[in-house]
């Protein structure tokens, strides 16, 4: 019986239920008295910069990784006494994953088969993951996508509840990732939930129901990333590149400016509302100013996390 929430008069069941969980390696805590829930039918990601403690928390819940103290529960199981009734529920994506060189898709599709008792028609999900003229091609002989799209088809072939991605789209080009992205929303649309880790913020913001940040062992913020970005108020950014030399003193007693930001000749204005666009652009034509490039952003994921923890998600 999965244990059940009522939030805005739905009843939500909880999937994965983790408190005060810590994993320490040789004394250093990777991670930190961590706590947060999963519920049946979203996509739940943890994100952070590598090394922040994502993949240590998603074996640990999986049941790959010992523990050192909290408690761990799957489908109201406690994953160290996991058995095989909730193995067979869950599919797993490791974060780094290899298979012989010279196995054919259709081998390892018919060997990973047969380790469960029930399976799903493996032929007709390869068709579904674009890898049905690669049955007899060997894993060496797959692009980095084609590889990624098969272990998704290994975690998948036991019909699982519960899908665990670490750090799906790693390494892919931006074509690769963004199909990808097509498929993890698919498989949701199919009523499955998913637990997912990246350092890709706009990943995350794309594809999240609810975003767990991560840094340093510590979850330092968990909502909706809407939520998340709304915490930071209503800013925006303008951004431009000048053709000749102004001093951007001026604009930053300009109403509404936050901050200002000059990297050679690149300036980064953040402000409220949008009153400050109109000012700066009077300034500029009326100071016959050239600029060029201007663009207007909203602020994201990758703003929360520098708010946040003070630096950027990729230093």
């Amino acid at each position: 019986m999965l244990h059940q929430v009522s939030k805005g008069g739905m009843v939500e069941k909880k999937v994965i239920e983790v408190e005060n969980l810590v994993k320490k390696y040789d004394g250093v805590t990777a991670v930190d008295n961590a706590s947060f829930e999963v519920y049946e039918g979203e996509i739940f990601g943890m994100v952070g910069p590598n090394g922040a403690g994502k993949t240590t928390t998603i074996e640990c819940v999986e049941g790959l990784r010992e523990k050192d103290s909290g408690t761990i529960r799957v489908f109201s199981q406690d994953i160290s006494k996991a058995n095989q009734s909730l193995k067979i529920k869950i599919g797993i994506q490791l974060q780094e994953s290899s298979l012989p060189d010279k196995i054919k898709v259709r081998e390892a599709m018919e060997m990973f088969s047969s380790f469960y008792p029930q399976t799903i028609d493996w032929k007709n999900l390869l068709v579904k993951l674009n890898l049905e003229d690669k049955v007899n091609s060997y894993f060496r002989d797959l692009s980095g996508g084609q590889k990624q799209r098969l272990f998704i088809a290994i975690a998948l072939i036991n019909n699982p509840e519960l899908i665990f991605l670490d750090e799906l789209s790693t390494g892919l080009d931006p074509q690769a990732r963004h199909t990808m992205w097509d498929l993890i929303k698919d498989i949701r649309n199919e009523g499955k939930t998913i637990f997912m880790t990246t350092h890709y913020m706009e990943e995350a913001e794309l594809l999240c129901d609810r975003v767990a940040i991560i840094e340093r062992g510590k979850i330092v913020a968990l909502d909706t990333p809407q939520n998340l970005i709304k915490s930071l108020g209503q800013e925006k950014r303008l951004i431009f590149s000048l053709e000749s030399e102004f001093s951007v003193e001026k604009l930053r007693k300009i109403e509404g400016i936050t901050e200002v930001e000059k990297i050679g000749d690149r300036i980064i204005i953040h402000g409220r509302e949008d009153e400050f666009i109109y000012r700066v652009m009077s300034i500029l034509i009326k100071e016959r100013i050239k600029f060029r490039e201007i663009k207007i952003e909203q602020l994201n994921l990758e703003d929360v996390f520098l708010a946040l923890t003070g630096k950027k998600i990729r230093e």
